[in-house]
């Protein structure tokens, strides 16, 4: 038979571990299901948290470490599994896991965002081998090499300042003639000497044997072709939501779930935080905001009901 909750919380990112601790301020029986080991999401692989209000400088690992010691010392319950599918009909929502099945009468969907690929050769073959999708990560393999970084936004930015701190040479390359991320980031990426931008850029290919040596690069202007000897490439091109087990539960747009502030689905008692959500900043701030939020919405949906 299924164990019973007033709300399960499905990802334990910061919005999943956010919605945790208020869950549990709130006294509602709760549990958290988590895929991975860690508790934490991606901010488990941001070297330093440098907009978290009250924290600056803070690395992420120690950040998404505190927020599970939080939820932690409230009591919050957790439980290694993959959510295979939620049945959202009815007043009692049962939660399909590999391993158990769970029901509650309210579900936070809060399942995060992953790494999207570029799709060119080589990439899948040399992962990690000198591909890396995260700078914090596998920096220091590079320490005094020659790296590239892919794509335009702010993380992008953070990656190339970050390797630009131990690398030889980062090429920052871009498909289009501007940066899209924070100005500040940008004047941060102009004032490193060694940083070369290489505007309308696209990468066609990653080569190497055993570990990454060159890449193939196009210009989309001129449609000149060329090589650029690298010893690692870092690609920031955007995230996909993780939200392929909730097709046809809820709506989305571009595979994000539509929700609002409140993090209200289309389905009733099926709410959505953090970055898996249709919103316009994804931050680890704005993340923890929804967890409080999609509480409150359960709060409210619950003695509705």
């Amino acid at each position: 038979m299924a164990q019973k909750y007033d709300l399960i919380i499905v990802g334990s990112g910061p919005a999943g571990l956010a919605a945790a601790i208020y869950a549990e301020r709130a006294r509602l029986e709760t549990l958290v299901i988590e895929k991975g080991m860690v508790s934490g999401g991606q901010v488990l692989t941001t070297y330093e948290v440098d907009n978290y209000p009250g924290l600056p400088g803070v690395g992420g690992y120690d950040l998404g470490t505190k927020f599970r010691e939080h939820a932690d010392n409230l009591g919050a319950q957790f439980a290694e599994d993959e959510v295979l599918r939620i049945e959202g009909e009815g007043e009692q929502k049962r939660v399909v896991c590999a391993h158990e099945t769970y029901e509650a009468r309210a579900v936070i969907l809060a399942t995060g965002a992953s790494h999207r690929k570029l799709g060119v050769p080589g990439e899948e073959e040399l992962g990690g081998m000198g591909v890396s999708y995260c700078a914090t990560c596998d920096g220091a393999f590079f320490r005094k090499k020659v790296t590239a970084v892919v794509g335009g936004g702010d993380v992008a930015l953070e990656d190339a300042v970050f390797l630009s701190r131990m690398c030889q040479k980062v090429y920052l390359i871009h498909r289009r003639n501007e940066l899209r991320g924070a100005k500040s980031l940008q004047e941060q990426v102009f004032a490193q000497e060694n940083i070369e931008i290489l505007w309308d850029t696209v990468v066609e290919e990653i080569q190497g044997a055993e570990k990454v040596e060159a890449l193939k690069i196009k210009n989309v202007k001129t449609q000149e072709e060329g090589r650029l000897e690298v010893n690692g490439v870092f690609i920031a091109v955007g995230i996909t939501p993780a939200s392929d087990s909730f097709e046809g539960l809820v709506e989305m747009d571009h595979g994000y779930i539509k929700a609002g502030e409140d993090c209200r689905t289309s389905c009733p008692g099926i709410f959505a935080a953090g970055d898996v959500r249709t919103k316009p900043l994804r931050q680890i701030v704005t993340a923890a905001a929804d967890g409080a939020n999609a509480v409150t919405s359960v709060e409210r949906y619950l003695l509705e009901g």
